[in-house]
């Protein structure tokens, strides 16, 4: 897998979403770095990693992250994993193959009608954005047309930095595995717990307005995973990294110190 490192210190793994890259990270990885040797990934068929016969599907995903940790030789590593990347780090806990662990705003815990309603309206965001590529930085640098494309992502998309929100956006318009893994994660079952013997903490981060992975799934987590502590971010959408940056620093260092 692509990856990049910034800083010293002990090793901090992180884990991007669906459509997403080690970019994902661009608001927090400086000031992670300054106390922690970050490695942020590519997902395979995500930014400059190519797909695998299996990356369009959850645990296709779960087994190329095993992988990895294990061929780097980083097991028990501490890792923080955003939306589908924090279902895969809750999944990784759930094999006792981690240490400290922060998810924010897993998907994986929708039942019933909410399954249809993220497979519809995330499907249809990956329709849109495909439909509109060549226009995305013009749009991403309008404040107006950059809120109305991440209505369901940000609690505050018209403060976001366009060129963050362009990259991003670019990005998940060219996950050529992104419909497959829509079908996947939205089909498949719910993600089960509990943390191995021997994991770290397990913070559970989640977003008060979150519009994707709505707010109520968060205490399906937490009884998943009981040992887990819930982290409410009063102002932020589905991504805290972007909303609420320092908060999000803040609680990744507090969890993995």
């Amino acid at each position: 897998m692509n990856t990049i490192e910034r800083g010293t210190g002990r090793t901090l793994l992180l884990i991007h979403g669906l459509g997403g890259s080690w970019r994902s990270w661009s608001t927090v990885l400086g000031a992670l770095s300054t106390s922690r040797k970050v490695i942020a990934v590519d997902l395979p068929g995500h930014g400059a990693t190519l797909a695998e016969p299996d990356s369009g599907t959850f645990d296709g995903l779960v087994g190329s992250v095993e992988r990895y940790i294990a061929e780097a030789g980083l097991s028990g590593v501490d890792v923080v994993g955003s939306s589908m990347g924090a279902r895969i780090v809750l999944e990784l806990a759930r094999r006792g193959l981690v240490g400290n662990v922060v998810a924010l705003d897993p998907g994986g815990f929708w039942r019933g009608w909410e399954r249809t309603f993220f497979r519809t309206t995330i499907g249809a965001s990956g329709r849109l954005l495909r439909a509109i590529r060549p226009g995305l930085p013009a749009l991403s640098r309008n404040a107006a047309s950059r809120t109305a494309l991440l209505a369901q992502l940000s609690a505050r998309p018209w403060a976001l930095d366009g060129e963050t929100v362009a990259t991003e956006l670019e990005g998940l318009s060219k996950t050529p595995t992104f419909d497959a893994l829509v079908r996947s994660l939205a089909t498949g079952p719910e993600q089960s717990g509990p943390a191995a013997a021997g994991t770290g903490r397990v913070v559970i981060g989640w977003g008060r307005h979150d519009r994707l992975c709505l707010p109520k799934q968060a205490a399906r987590a937490q009884a998943a995973f009981p040992g887990a502590e819930l982290h409410w971010f009063d102002g932020s959408g589905h991504f805290p990294m972007w909303d609420t940056p320092e908060e999000t620093v803040a609680v990744i260092l507090n969890a993995t110190r």
